[in-house]
């Protein structure tokens, strides 16, 4: 922290000292601004405040990069499994033999729900949405789990909460959509991976188990892989903000799932679906729609292209990319939405329209392709996206607890009105 820069207004100054990152990120430390000062930054939407210091991920958004506690995305997607990247988020490496045995083995006795959360689910209309179920249910693990609301970041105290969330967000997953449908919930089977598990509770019938094909497999345990951590989005954000306040690991997810319910984070891609799906029912000509996407008088949208972070590709759509072909064929699927998907992405890569403006296909783009051939219901694709992600954001919790950082409280510039004099309602 030797380099340092100086800001001055009117007769104020004030050092910063320039924090350096490992990767070479450049930071000013303003923490002592508003008391030496009395003045602070204003940066809606953070895009330009750092929340913290972290060790868990690094994205560089122009060189498409990302890495988990420095293993690039492209490495662990060829060589890992969800288990092992979940507990290189949460512990900083990859797991021994014994390690990842042992780690599994947690998650797999924590499999099951206490039989009086049944009520809960049953209590749901039909149509409620899953999201809406799943924040609720992991709050409503806090219930069952009294002991369990600490803000403890080792030993028993911290793993067993966390192997609690991690197996029983499938479960509590699982449930609501058979709930929606209405069937009965499948008990879990430990013989099966993580993600062969959830997928056994969600289609197996009570004489007619589901056995996925190896490729589906994999395909959503590589989805699960590439969601399992993104820096500090919106929704990890949210779980640290909440977590801040000393709220347990349970309420902080679940806000956490609430945050990633949005169109414009873990939303996004249903509505790539629901674009594609309306191309193709409408009759409407891929090139056609990219026309009017381009009007900004138009209320149309090209859901799916480019990357708030990412401003050359998004190395996890590449990834994907591949998948989505492999799980097609394996299923002997012709889905007419990826023809149409093709084209568009076909367009976003040769024209200067997108070229300029930085919209290739992100990963939004081909994971609702994939989703929808192994049959999830597109209600449930942020659900998945929130399985994914729950080791990040329980990494993030643990983190923040580690660092002793205060509560979150950001500041604010009035723009309201001035003092003014109360009026009796007879003179108004």
């Amino acid at each position: 922290m030797s380099d340092k820069a100086t800001l001055q207004y009117k007769d104020k100054t004030i050092e910063l000292d320039a924090i350096i990152g490992s990767e070479g990120e450049i930071g000013l430390d303003i923490t002592s601004l508003r008391a030496k000062t009395g003045m602070i930054t204003l940066d809606p939407g953070y895009g330009n405040t750092g929340s913290c210091t972290s060790e868990i991920s690094f994205i560089n958004g122009e060189k498409g990069i990302l890495r988990h506690r420095g293993y690039a995305i492209e490495e662990l997607a060829a060589k890992s499994s969800f288990m092992e990247t979940a507990f290189l988020v949460l512990y900083g490496h990859l797991p021994s033999e014994k390690e990842l045995s042992e780690f599994i083995a947690e998650i797999n006795s924590e499999s099951t729900l206490h039989y009086g959360m049944k009520s809960h689910f049953e209590g749901f209309p039909d149509n409620a949405p899953p999201m809406a179920v799943l924040s609720s249910m992991l709050n409503i693990l806090t219930c069952y789990n009294t002991d369990l609301l600490t803000t403890a970041t080792e030993g028993p105290a911290f793993t067993a909460p966390t192997a609690k969330i991690i197996s029983k967000v499938r479960a509590i997953a699982a449930w609501a959509y058979r709930t929606s449908i209405g069937k009965p919930f499948m008990p879990p089977r430990p013989d099966l991976s993580y993600t062969g598990n959830f997928l056994h509770m969600m289609f197996s019938e009570t004489f007619n188990l589901y056995e996925p094909l190896p490729e589906v497999e994999r395909a959503l345990d590589l989805f699960f892989i590439l969601h399992a951590d993104h820096e500090q989005n919106c929704s990890t954000s949210t779980v640290r903000m909440v977590g801040s306040s000393h709220a347990s690991l349970f309420s902080a997810v679940s806000a956490g799932v609430g945050a990633l319910w949005g169109p414009l984070h873990g939303g996004a891609n249903c509505e790539v679906i629901k674009m594609l799906t309306r191309i193709h029912d409408e009759g409407i000509s891929p090139r056609d729609f990219v026309e009017k996407a381009k009007d900004k008088n138009s209320p149309e949208k090209l859901m799916g292209f480019g990357h708030r972070v990412y401003k050359s590709f998004d190395p996890r759509a590449k990834i994907l990319k591949g998948q989505v072909d492999v799980v097609l064929k394996a299923l002997k699927i012709e889905d007419p939405l990826l023809d149409i998907a093709y084209e568009l992405e076909e367009m976003a890569r040769s024209e200067d329209y997108f070229i300029e403006r930085n919209l290739y296909p992100n990963v939004d783009f081909y994971s609702g392709i994939l989703l929808r051939a192994i049959g999830i219901p597109v209600d449930m694709f942020t659900v998945l996206f929130a399985i994914g992600r729950m080791p990040g954001w329980i990494s993030n919790w643990r983190e923040m607890h580690v660092q002793s950082l205060r509560i979150s409280r950001p500041r604010q510039i009035y723009t309201g009105e001035t003092l003014r004099d109360y009026v009796e309602m007879a003179n108004r």
